[in-house]
């Protein structure tokens, strides 16, 4: 079992984060926000596949006006992404926006922060201070190199000038697109500072390389109890992040839902295991949220004896296969219907 840093609650929207509560799933939508029907679209897409909070660009003042727009027609938390413009940050307020990602050291005045601030404290809305390896200061790298020192200095004085503010609903995350760099930022900032903190490897690249990095840095730190909300960053369709994401707290026993195991192929298999347990998956998904585990085992060795753990599964043979649960078998059918059965099985037990 994985002990929590335990880190002050906040709340974004109706989602409490920080403290005992379960760490929560971060994406960002890739259409332009001003697009009001896409984006929804995209909303509602990554909300079904589980994801708890939801970013949305704001590059402009049409963006931040149509805030209100989108979250009329959705049910997920919005937090908006700003930089440098304390208008559009201003503006996503009055617009009904749930958090603001903003780094107040770039806001070109105090003044400019302290409205942002103000305008926060009267409507609750939280604010992550996000420091990439590759935005840091010239002083800092001058002073400090590339190093997590660097990093996590850098976040400490964008949390000082909100401090300053008497305004401390905030959560912070350190990024870099080196696994160890990344780990080794949140190790120290989590000894700093007792606000929530915001996981992910920025830029991780494509989706096999950067579900591999952001598996590796992420899971790392989740191991390790640090982290209270997480974005795994693809270059790929935001879907895929979500997904990636859920796997990957599942995996640690940090999130419940459904978990399907399958067996690597070899010699011994007389069925396709690789497109059985895809279509598993896939036909699955209306249950992700239900606590079971389904395993597609590709022989009769493999099957209801290493899979016994199992609530339901199949195992291969030749043109036919066993259905098992709880390690027990069920009924033999042919290959053909093997799937089908399963998803039967299950059906009928909820």
């Amino acid at each position: 079992m994985i002990n929590r840093v335990r880190t002050k609650v906040i709340h974004i929207g109706k989602v409490a984060i920080g403290g005992e509560n379960p760490i929560a799933i971060q994406s960002m939508t890739n259409t332009h926000t001003e697009a009001v029907k896409a984006t929804v679209a995209q909303i509602r897409s990554l909300t079904a596949a589980g994801c708890h909070l939801l970013r949305i660009a704001v590059p402009n003042m049409d963006a931040a006006q149509k805030i209100s727009q989108i979250k009329s027609q959705v049910s997920v938390p919005l937090i908006a992404d700003i930089h440098f413009d304390h208008k559009l940050a201003i503006e996503s307020i009055r617009q009904g926006i749930d958090g603001l990602r903003i780094n107040p050291g770039n806001i070109t005045s105090e003044s400019k922060v302290a409205e942002i601030v103000s305008l926060a404290k009267e409507r609750k809305i939280p604010i992550r201070i996000g420091v990439n390896s590759g935005s840091l200061s010239k002083d800092k790298l001058r002073r400090y190199g590339m190093s997590a020192q660097a990093i996590v200095e850098s976040a400490l004085e964008h949390v000082a000038i909100l401090e300053k503010l008497h305004y401390y609903e905030m959560k912070i995350s350190v990024k870099s697109s080196s696994v160890p760099l990344t780990i080794e930022s949140y190790r120290q900032l989590s000894k700093k500072v007792e606000y929530p903190l915001h996981l992910g490897v920025t830029e991780a690249g494509t989706e096999f390389a950067g579900t591999i990095k952001s598996s590796v840095g992420i899971g790392t730190l989740l191991a390790e109890g640090i982290g209270d909300t997480i974005r795994v960053s693809l270059t790929a369709d935001p879907l895929r992040e979500v997904l990636v994401a859920r796997q990957l707290l599942q995996s640690l026993e940090l999130l419940e839902g459904l978990e399907i195991i399958s067996c690597p192929t070899c010699g011994r298999t007389n069925i396709d295991v690789i497109a059985m347990s895809h279509e598993v998956e896939k036909r699955l998904q209306p249950f992700k949220d239900k606590q079971i585990t389904v395993a597609v085992m590709g022989c009769e060795v493999n099957g209801p004896g290493e899979a016994r753990e199992a609530d339901f599964g199949i195992a291969g043979g030749k043109a036919e296969g066993l259905i098992f649960k709880k390690g027990k078998i069920i009924k033999k059918v042919s290959e053909k219907k093997l799937i089908d059965e399963l998803i039967s099985l299950i059906d009928a037990s909820f």
